[in-house]
């Protein structure tokens, strides 16, 4: 299940924006889409209850679930896609909670030095987690009320290329964002033809979302089909082989100095008579 965060430290970035309107466009494509709200303020699922009531968004449904940043994300039945929206100052062990659940991170951006500055602090961080230095979690740069045609688009697309971010589009400061955040709908709720130059910036930021979902379908396919490797001593279907050990050597005690005071018991002794032929001498001589 494709997992998707907008994090940005600096508030008023646009993260709502931004995450309302990506769930919107993945409803529209027919998918089942939960917009996960981590902010206190819960703008995500106010703009839900507001599409609730519009005719033009029964048909993209999307379910909302609103969870702290200590909780764990336990998406319902059916669930395919998953959005998260999350509060400014996001950083630590509430950081690195999001980031081990998501499979792709976007980072609204707007042009400015102190929002430049917030999202280096928070992407350097973000590649001190092991799910994103290994890769596993892809990180990108969206222009946030940017124009694409204007100087300040050139300039944040430079300075992601300067730091090495990935940099997928941006997107201009239009009225249209916030009608439909008025009315909970997306753009991808309303005719094309009213929203076409929109539409437009939206295509490379959804082409990067889909190749990046499709590259970890393909890593967590390749780990599934790896075959574990089990010793076969606990393996249910290895052979029992009859182990064969050799003798226990039988100790032997080490002899006993021989003492010239005390003669070994190993030597011979010579005949009893030998022995006392001198004392049988003494009592003849005496009879």
């Amino acid at each position: 299940m494709p997992v998707i965060a907008v994090i940005n430290r600096k508030g008023g970035s646009g993260k709502s924006t931004l995450a309302t309107q990506l769930a919107g466009s993945l409803a529209n494509r027919g998918f089942q889409v939960m917009l996960g709200d981590v902010d206190r303020q819960q703008s995500s699922l106010a703009w839900l209850r507001r599409r609730a009531a519009q005719p033009l968004a029964k048909n993209a449904a999307i379910a909302g679930s609103a969870f702290g940043s200590q909780s764990v994300m336990r998406p319902s039945a059916g669930i395919t896609h998953v959005v998260l929206d999350t509060p400014g100052g996001l950083h630590g062990f509430d950081l690195a909670r999001v980031a081990m659940s998501a499979d792709a991170i976007l980072m609204p951006v707007s042009d400015s030095v102190f929002d430049r500055e917030s999202a280096l602090e928070c992407h350097a961080e973000l590649l001190t987690l092991p799910r994103v230095a290994a890769g596993r979690c892809k990180v990108a740069i969206v222009g946030m009320r940017v124009d694409a045609r204007t100087k300040g688009a050139a300039r944040l697309e430079a300075w992601a290329l300067e730091h090495g971010l990935a940099y997928v589009g941006s997107l201009r400061e239009s009225q249209v964002y916030t009608r439909c955040a008025e009315q909970g709908l997306s753009l991808f709720d309303v005719p094309a033809a009213k929203v076409e130059a929109d539409l437009s910036q939206w295509r490379p930021l959804l082409d990067w979302v889909d190749a990046t979902w499709a590259a970890t379908a393909r890593l967590e396919a390749t780990s599934r089909a790896a075959i574990p490797v089990s010793a076969p001593s606990i393996a249910p279907q290895a052979r029992r082989r009859t182990l064969v050990r050799a003798p226990l050597p039988v100790p032997v005690a080490p002899k006993a100095p021989v003492s010239e005071f005390r003669p070994s018991r190993d030597s011979v002794r010579p005949p009893r008579v030998e022995r006392f032929g001198w004392l049988l001498g003494v009592f003849r001589s005496f009879s």
